[in-house]
């Protein structure tokens, strides 16, 4: 299967296509043959390393937007196999960009609800490129509280350039719904769980965020403007380059290394080497983990205790002093650092 490869990403394309050619072409069990492929692979692996330790903020945009990454589907398929999925606000209609449903994970009954990009031009455009109307917030709301009636955990996904900016988006209450979920779910008497997968994006990232503990993948990241807008406010020019969106993205703070530095994010889930393209299979048993690891402990915490602990959570973001050195990463658990 053909790959997409980033620009960055060129130089293990020789690699990775030869040993793709020798699995191809090779029949049976050649002991020289199987030597050649794992010093190719030994290789393989060590131009990876090198690749993403050397990554700027501005390439781990682009490695969370690549166009292979799991969205919140391919995730959802690999967490648990009784996934049923809910429809509809009840007001307006129903909004594909947002998915919402409940399934179980190693016998957890949760909610999942996630940002859905697309693949393909068509379903791209039927899912607005990942982009929630006000109905698909409401959507997720709903949902919600119906996993508090009931006593079931939240686990949201993230993954959204954005909320649309449309203006009947605008018109049906846009602003309104991403501020009601923000009470609502700061006061949900149930355990949430956000995870950001790949692009959090302004405040339709944030919707579904407000959460007991939020942690982002490896190479996901989180912030309140894209590279791209932020340089466009900045600098205010119709020729901006790949060098600006750079400078923005550095500037805004916006890697998973960052956010847990600043203690806005609790933890970082590692992703296959190279990233979650690479492995769909292994970064869905990363995430697996660290959910059903989290559930267990969230799961002991009185409701009322819970309640407290988030809105002191909430309410440490964004302290700021000047000689505090940036905090230690944190283990949160085997899947993650």
């Amino acid at each position: 299967m053909m790959r997409t490869y980033l620009d960055f990403e060129k130089p293990l394309e020789e690699l990775e296509l030869k040993l793709e050619a020798i699995a191809t072409q090779t029949q049976g069990r050649d002991p020289v043959v199987e030597c050649e492929v794992q010093v190719l692979q030994q290789q393989l692996n060590q131009r990876r390393q090198e690749l993403i330790a050397s990554l700027t903020p501005w390439q781990k945009c682009q490695l969370a937007r690549h166009p292979e990454r799991p969205y919140t589907l391919d995730y959802i398929k690999r967490l648990t196999e009784d996934f049923l999925e809910l429809h509809g606000d009840r007001r307006f209609s129903d909004d594909p960009a947002i998915i919402g449903g409940f399934g179980t994970i190693d016998n957890h009954s949760v909610l999942i609800v996630g940002h859905q990009k697309g693949r393909g031009t068509k379903e791209r455009i039927g899912r607005n490129f990942g982009q929630p109307h006000p109905e698909g917030y409401r959507k997720a709301l709903r949902l919600m509280k119906l996993a508090e009636r009931f006593d079931i955990p939240v686990v949201t996904l993230i993954d959204t350039p954005g909320a649309f900016p449309g203006s009947g988006a605008e018109e049906r209450g846009q602003a309104e719904a991403i501020a009601t979920n923000l009470l609502e779910l700061s006061l949900l008497a149930v355990p949430v769980i956000s995870i950001v997968i790949g692009e959090g994006g302004s405040g339709g990232a944030l919707a579904l965020s407000v959460a007991d503990r939020l942690v982002m993948l490896e190479h996901a990241i989180y912030s309140v403007i894209s590279p791209e807008g932020c340089a466009a406010i900045l600098w205010e020019s119709d020729k901006l380059t790949q060098e600006d969106f750079s400078r923005a993205a550095s500037a805004l703070k916006l890697t998973a290394y960052d956010l847990l530095a600043f203690n806005v994010i609790d933890g970082i889930i590692r992703e296959p080497l190279g990233g979650a393209h690479i492995d769909m299979d292994e970064a869905a048993q990363l995430v697996k983990a660290y959910i059903v690891d989290t559930l267990r402990t969230l799961r002991e915490i009185p409701k009322d205790v819970l309640l407290q602990e988030r809105y002191k959570k909430l309410t440490s973001i964004g302290v700021f002093t000047q000689d505090k050195e940036p905090a230690e990463i944190q283990d949160v658990g085997n899947s993650a650092v």
